[in-house]
């Protein structure tokens, strides 16, 4: 065999040394050769001849191993988008926290008895009530990260929205699953929820990816894993949680797969005034009623 047809080509530094290191550990001796503008050759190794076809099956095998592991590929754009219109939630909840302790809102807390009986706007405005400064500060300040990334992802007024209605599905679901009066209260429904719609992102993956259910599926689990952790704490409305989180989820792949975001401002216009409504209309009725 001709001395040229040693030179194995590669197509980067990085490639060059990872094959070196391969070859080495298998007994074969390796030169490594840089590019050479001149004759057009770029980076390389080159081997004795009689190493040439085994040098040639060490690296192929290397290849075959090391293809396509599906856990370590850059899938998103660099780059997370955190939109600060999350303060202004948190400055809502501050506002409602206030007017509760002035006046008393007990018309807006979530009451299964009530709700039966056909006030089903308490499932939207216990979400801005909370019971002491503690429970407040706790939403507050993970709610403010969590919503922040949910309206960065989906929108502003989507993202908003989708989490709001998360929330009143935790509550849903409490009311659904109360076989003995159920009162609660707080944004921790919807702060879960948030987390839903996070986890639900990876579903933008779908058909478009190589080993897309496998990303979907570390999202998910992903999402779940934190939901245990921080949804679960003893003392908490387990319910309302998981109904969040659940309806968020559901919500989340939904936005995806229509592909949702802050790039169709029309719809989060939109999005953004049912948001509003759904914050006045039911404590409009609230306060309405309990007058």
């Amino acid at each position: 065999m001709d001395q040229s047809l040693t030179r194995i080509p590669a197509r980067s530094r990085r490639e060059t040394m990872d094959w070196s290191l391969v070859l080495v550990s298998q007994g074969i001796e390796t030169t490594i050769s840089g590019p050479d503008h001149a004759l057009g050759l770029g980076w390389g190794l080159v081997v004795e001849p009689g190493d040439y076809e085994k040098a040639l099956k060490t690296i192929h095998q290397y290849q075959l191993e090391n293809r396509g592991w599906p856990w370590q590929q850059k899938v998103f754009r660099q780059g997370i988008i955190f939109d600060w219109g999350s303060l202004a939630w948190v400055l809502l909840l501050i506002l409602f926290f206030a007017l509760n302790n002035r006046h008393n809102l007990f018309a807006g807390i979530m009451d299964s008895m009530a709700v039966s009986r056909g006030e089903w706007w308490r499932l939207f405005t216990a979400v801005w009530l909370h019971a002491d400064l503690g429970h407040l500060a706790s939403n507050a300040t993970i709610g403010f990260l969590l919503l922040g990334l949910v309206m960065g992802r989906y929108g502003t007024g989507a993202g908003l929205l989708a989490a709001y209605l998360a929330g009143a599905g935790g509550n849903m679901l409490a009311w659904i699953g109360a076989s003995t009066p159920h009162n609660s209260l707080g944004a921790s429904g919807m702060v879960m929820g948030a987390m839903g719609l996070l986890a639900a992102q990876s579903f933008s993956l779908w058909r478009t990816t190589p080993h897309a259910s496998k990303f979907i599926l570390s999202g998910v689990i992903g999402g779940i894993m934190l939901f245990v952790l921080m949804g679960t704490a003893p003392n908490t409305d387990i319910t309302a949680h998981a109904g969040g989180f659940v309806t968020g989820l559901a919500l989340g792949i939904i936005l995806t797969l229509f592909r949702v975001s802050s790039e169709k401002p029309k719809l989060n216009v939109l999005a953004g005034f049912l948001f509003a409504a759904l914050v006045i209309v039911p404590w409009w009725l609230a306060l309405r009623h309990g007058s």
